[in-house]
């Protein structure tokens, strides 16, 4: 059997166990600022927090700190009625020394578009430090009237894209939900504003770690998913029908692994043709996903149950405790009673 790691699992584990990748890099922390307008888009300013909220859990060499100001000190009153506490009020954030890596300005539905002399101020002011500048909703709209919008293009929400393009005639107003370009990044609305700062941590990260998070983010999106596979394979409507049928062979058999002559022999394949398939749309040989398969389960059942190790090595299909304690060790480069303690200590994200 193929115990070598194929990373197929990496997004679906890689929130949940230490890892050495990135270990020996300088750590950055970027700070991002929210100011909240008042009837902000809670919705919007929540899948954009989220986003790198849960980047953070991803152990990258890049860090999130999240600051919020908002018109005054104490908090803000988003569109409903929902509060969010400040850290700063525009009065005192334009007051101090704040070094900003980006700033967002978060609309919605019911904020007015009106100029701020203040909150114009504060933009410029992080635009002068070399801040990437964005705005959720309507947000947009504060950094065209900054003048900060000139030569760039920008989603906004169609009920204003004919008073911005009117407007801002040098700014480049397009139909997309959302789009970053260069140190510029908007969203028309609400629900593509995770995906706007989903590209701003693919910028920073890599696909690799914007792939976890959609992970992570998007375990609710299908109807019935297994929760041990992966959701990138789950939702590939492109799969022959013979590799599918093996997937979800694996899937069903982890207490009690079939071969994989015995899977092949199910689906009226050769072995050979087998492996092609798996090789060709997984990336990876059928024992080399299988173990993986059942790795994930053995991290879940050690983290979300109170199976003893040898109990959990036993339902996962191992016929022997040292077999599945080097396995474990090889895939995760921790044991798995080293994991169940820092699972009892609630140190999931090490």
């Amino acid at each position: 059997m193929d115990h070598k790691s194929s990373n197929i699992f990496k997004n679906k584990n890689r929130p949940y166990v230490s890892s050495q990748e990135g270990a020996d890099k300088i750590k950055t922390t970027k700070k991002v600022v929210f100011i909240l307008l008042e009837n902000f888009s809670m919705m919007a300013f929540t899948g954009a927090v989220d986003a790198l909220v849960t980047t953070n859990l991803m152990k990258t060499a890049t860090i999130y700190e999240i600051t919020v100001v908002g018109g005054n000190a104490g908090s803000t009153v988003s569109d409903l009625g929902i509060e969010i506490a400040n850290d700063f009020s525009l009065q005192s954030f334009k007051s101090i020394d704040f070094q900003v890596d980006v700033l967002i300005v978060c609309g919605g539905l019911r904020v007015k578009t009106q100029a701020s002399l203040l909150l114009r101020s504060i933009l410029r002011r992080a635009d002068a430090q070399g801040a990437a500048l964005g705005g959720l909703w309507n947000g947009a709209y504060f950094l065209a009237e900054a003048g900060l919008l000139s030569g760039y293009q920008c989603a906004y929400h169609p009920d204003g894209r004919a008073m911005m393009a009117e407007q801002y005639w040098n700014v480049s107003v397009t139909s997309r939900s959302f789009i970053v370009d260069r140190s510029r990044l908007s969203c028309a609305g609400a629900s593509s504003s995770l995906s706007m700062m989903l590209e701003v941590v693919r910028l920073d990260c890599g696909n690799e770690v914007v792939g976890a998070v959609e992970e992570m983010l998007s375990c609710d999106k299908g109807i019935d998913l297994p929760d041990v596979s992966t959701l990138r394979i789950d939702q590939n409507h492109t799969l022959p029908e013979k590799l599918k049928i093996s997937l979800q062979l694996m899937k069903n058999n982890i207490e009690e692994p079939l071969s994989i002559p015995e899977i092949a022999n199910w689906v009226n394949i050769s072995r050979r043709q087998l492996e092609r398939m798996f090789c060709n749309y997984v990336s990876a040989s059928p024992s080399r996903y299988y173990i993986e398969l059942r790795l994930t389960r053995a991290r879940q059942l050690l983290q979300q149950t109170n199976k003893s190790v040898t109990e959990v090595a036993v339902a996962t299909g191992f016929s022997s405790f040292s077999h599945f304690r080097s396995c474990f060790y090889r895939h995760f480069n921790i044991t798995p009673g080293q994991f169940r303690k820092s699972c009892q200590r609630g140190e999931y994200f090490l």
